[in-house]
């Protein structure tokens, strides 16, 4: 059972410069929250509630500002500053010692997952014992993206980054499961070409010991990433579709927690007053009647 979760918020988000120079891209608004609520959100469905931020150096400050430690949310946040971006797996070396003996999962804090049974796949993806598993979601244009190419089991076959000619169009996101061999895999791990661990290269480690599998986000789902302002304000379009058309807020976190169990309404009502008058509080206000 996965219990821990990281979410890499680091990096330097060039390309959305210049909004990027003085403020980190997982600070930045999709819709009305901050884009680290929706990763957050996600392993918080997978019902994980010891998690690890990992941000750029000299950015603590504002991102305790808005999500402080997780006591408010019923769950618990530590943070770590990266000096640079030295590569995805770099999260658990940074993280060893917040790992520990546990599996872990990874979530990119520029990933976006919505979708109607995401709540049952995700809390399915926890239960991973050994191995590791990568979430998978069709795209149009697979060359634009790392991809995978699985057999009838779920079992991944081969691995390509942004391949010339066609392999699978099953694009390989954000979100990953891990068991404790990962801190060791990663160590293990020589720079690329561009001065950085892989997180292809980790991947392909499971893959040899033919311990990795994946999981596939379906038709009722959707994945995007939101790392180029097209796709940041897609996304954000996306939300705002959503939930004026249906009524609801996708990745309020209070809402997650209450219906977990993890807070009550009192902490609602503090969080309403940590919000102010807007529309999430509100939205805070409806739930908590």
């Amino acid at each position: 059972m996965i219990k821990k979760g990281i979410i890499l918020a680091g990096g330097k988000g060039t390309r959305m410069s210049p909004l990027t120079k003085a403020v980190n891209k997982q600070l930045l608004p999709i819709y009305d929250k901050p884009l680290i609520f929706y990763p957050l959100s996600v392993l918080m469905l997978a019902k994980i509630r010891d998690i690890l931020i990992i941000v750029n150096k000299g950015q603590l400050n504002q991102y305790k500002k808005i999500i402080p430690n997780g006591n408010n949310l019923g769950i618990k946040i530590t943070y770590l500053e990266q000096s640079y971006p030295k590569g995805l797996p770099d999260a658990f070396i940074l993280g060893e010692k917040f790992i520990g003996k546990e599996n872990v999962s990874l979530i990119l804090g520029d990933n976006f997952f919505y979708g109607q049974s995401l709540t049952k796949q995700l809390e399915k993806n926890t239960k991973l014992k050994k191995g590791a598993r990568i979430i998978l979601h069709k795209v149009n244009k697979p060359e634009l993206y790392g991809v995978a190419k699985i057999n009838n089991k779920n079992k991944v076959l081969k691995i390509k980054e942004k391949p010339k000619k066609f392999l699978s169009d099953l694009a390989i996101t954000g979100l990953y499961f891990f068991d404790n061999k990962v801190v060791r895999y990663a160590k293990e791990l020589t720079p690329s070409k561009r001065d950085e661990i892989e997180i292809v290269d980790l991947i392909n480690k499971y893959k040899k010991n033919k311990n990795l599998s994946a999981d596939i986000i379906g038709r009722g789902g959707a994945w995007l990433d939101t790392g180029s302002i097209e796709d940041f304000y897609k996304t954000s379009a996306f939300v705002s579709a959503i939930e004026n058309r249906q009524g609801f807020k996708i990745a309020c976190l209070e809402e997650i927690a209450l219906n977990n169990g993890w807070i009550k309404k009192p902490e609602i009502k503090n969080a309403i007053n940590f919000y102010g008058n807007c529309d999430y509080s509100n939205y805070l206000k409806r739930i908590s009647r």
